[in-house]
């Protein structure tokens, strides 16, 4: 026999699982038997495309069984699957797969660890058992293999693998229960949760239990009814496709019951779209949308939430090219019927047909969502609220559907409540303005506090507040909607849709101050010009209309993108302002260049932007107030 340490992961895991889940312990039911058909699922898969599995006897089932007399309880859950040898059972019980599991886990609070949800997210479902159990058993034997292994463990920091016998392939696990799982060696108790969390598992559950039944007309010597015992078989699961069964059919309740069960969330989507599609390519999907972002959804290694299955038969769950990642949030299933059974990957991601699936998908939940929107506007905020970034990377990735994302899309708004849409925005636009404004870069407060938003509002023109990072790139590569043109107003380009006849005069007159001021700043700047929509600011700064935003070079800067030490702002002035005017009527060469320089500072911070020497900038601003 070997003794082995589990991996630190396993062990913190392990903690967490038994001290902290005891109010969900019930879901480890669900978790062992989603195991026990997944391992259906891969067999199933390699007898239709493994040459050595061809020939195995398979017919799939998992079986439930349990001890309720005698000292310790048992319960046992078996199935016919793919199994494990030695090494499987170490790599897949021993050890956490993901690397990010233990930083994840770490970062906790007290209140997302008693989640049962999260269990389930990892596929580490299988230490769930140890909720209800002082010791667990897994006798396994691989598929084409003789050798059967024995692992156990009580789940304190170590486990022990050695040979064992097995009649046939698949895994048995069995559980001996402890004081707060001994209410599971129950018939009742099992029916239950697997009716709960388990109805729609593809492959039959079975249940092993004694009924003791009593005859009236047959006494015993005490005059008691005869007792009999009888042992029975029976199937407690439904064991069918839900999404292969007609819409009419099913309730709303299967609909979300089958969601909680095959992605493992406890909470009901926000809703679902259920598809048969006939006639050249022939597939069914059923796709449903989380009520919360998955939690991996901004994670370069995130989970795909999308199950591949080709005449019912499972191909993968890990393929990132069903849906593109912009949609990368959206759970459930796609079936087809066109598709070869031994499908691999690299053929997947260049195959018409399921090229053909994937773009009439998207399509659909495009649609899907553009409905709810018009149909359901409270239900339509829940989802934005979640899902509204990854549907502005679709703007950016996916120039086919970018009209169709175009309108799904929302921002915030200077003068609307909540998130407001392109649409609506246009239908509000006064017959004189011109463009379609908005203002990017930095958070929304900060945005909010923006001065040159002052002569917008004052003019009544909306102002479009973009606070997402990337919505700098995103809006920048469309440039219009429906023939009305997209500017920012952070932009030099925006000023001239704001300048009037009146505004050339007072240009004209203030040219010296505008030289004095480009003499004072030299190459911090790239020009200084004079505002004609500043109000109370004396200066913000604004960029060349083809150059990066300030937030937006800092943004790539910290990700070690593009050099922008030329990338300069333009400073724009309100000549009105007390300050500015101290300037103009100054000639102290060294007071000029220490209001200039802090002029430049301020209207930076004004941004969400640190200047570039935060110690000179106090030093010149203790300078000014001394004076």
């Amino acid at each position: 026999m070997e003794q082995k340490k589990f991996k630190t992961e396993v062990s913190e895991l392990l903690q967490l699982i038994i001290h902290s889940l005891y109010s969900h312990k019930e879901i480890f039911l669900r978790e062992l038997v989603s195991n026990s058909s997944d391992a259906l699922d891969k067999l199933k898969y390699l007898t239709l495309t493994d040459e050595k599995l061809k020939d195995l006897s398979f017919d799939p089932r998992i079986d439930i069984s349990f001890t309720e007399e005698g000292e310790k309880k048992t319960l046992t859950i078996s199935d016919n699957g793919l199994g494990m040898n030695h090494d499987d059972l170490g790599d897949n019980l021993g050890t956490i797969a993901s690397s990010g599991t233990k930083k994840f886990l770490s970062s906790l609070t007290d209140d997302q660890k008693k989640d049962s949800n999260l269990i389930g997210q990892f596929g580490v479902g299988f230490y769930s058992a140890f909720m209800v159990a002082d010791k667990v058993e897994v006798v396994s034997r691989k598929a084409g293999e003789e050798q059967a292994w024995k692992w156990s463990s009580t789940g304190k920091g170590s486990y022990s693998l050695e040979e064992a016998v097995r009649d046939s392939h698949g895994s048995t696990i069995t559980l001996y229960l402890n004081d707060e799982g001994n209410e599971y060696a129950n018939r009742w108790q099992i029916e239950q949760l697997v009716k709960k969390y388990s109805d729609h598992i593809a492959y039959p559950i079975f249940l092993s239990y004694d009924q003791t039944n009593y005859d009236d007309k047959k006494k015993d010597k005490e005059g008691n009814a005869q007792k009999n015992v009888e042992h029975k078989v029976e199937q407690i699961n439904s064991s069918s496709a839900l999404w292969r069964r007609s819409k009419s059919e099913l309730t709303d309740e299967q609909y979300k019951e089958f969601y909680k069960q095959s992605s493992y969330d406890s909470e009901e989507p926000l809703f679902y779209v259920h598809t048969r599609a006939e006639g050249s390519s022939e597939y069914i999907t059923l796709f449903y949308i989380p009520s919360k972002a998955p939690f991996d959804l901004y994670h370069a290694d995130y989970r795909p939430g999308v199950k591949l299955y080709v005449k019912r038969v499972y191909i993968t769950d890990d393929d990132k090219e069903l849906l593109p990642s912009y949609l990368r949030f959206v759970r459930g299933v796609i079936d087809s019927e066109d598709l070869p059974l031994n499908v691999s990957r690299e053929i997947l991601q260049q195959n018409r047909v399921m090229s053909a699936i994937r773009n009439a998908s998207v399509k659909k939940l495009l649609g899907e969502f553009q409905k709810t929107s018009e149909q359901n506007p409270d239900l339509y905020a829940k989802f934005i609220e979640q899902y509204n970034r990854p549907l502005k990377e679709g703007l950016y990735s996916d120039y086919a559907n970018r009209d169709a994302l175009l309108e799904l899309v929302r921002f915030k708004s200077s003068s609307q409540e909540g998130y407001v849409s392109l649409a609506s925005y246009k239908e509000r636009m006064p017959s004189d303005q011109k463009s379609i404004y908005y203002i990017a870069g930095g958070k929304e407060s900060t945005l909010k506090a923006s001065p040159l938003l002052e002569s917008y509002r004052k003019k009544g023109f909306e102002v479009l507040i973009m606070s997402d990072d990337i919505d700098d790139i995103v809006i920048g590569s469309i440039g219009t909607y429906k023939e009305v043109p997209l500017k920012a107003i952070n932009k030099s380009g925006a000023v001239d849709d704001l300048k009037e006849a009146k505004d050339e005069e007072p240009t004209k007159e203030a040219k010296s101050l505008v030289k004095k001021i480009k003499k004072a700043l030299g190459d911090k700047v790239k020009d200084v010009v004079v505002s004609s929509r500043l109000v109370e600011a004396p200066a913000v700064v604004v960029v060349d209309e083809n150059d990066p935003s300030v937030q937006m070079q800092q943004i790539l800067k910290s990700m070690g993108q593009g050099d922008f030490e030329d990338v300069k702002p333009i400073l724009e002035i309100n000549i009105e302002d007390a300050m500015i005017k101290k300037i103009d009527a100054s000639d102290d060469n060294e007071y000029i260049e220490n209001l200039c320089s802090v002029l430049l500072d301020q209207a930076l911070l004004a941004e969400g932007v640190m200047p570039k020497d935060p110690v000179a900038f106090t030093k010149k601003l203790h300078s000014l107030l001394s004076k």
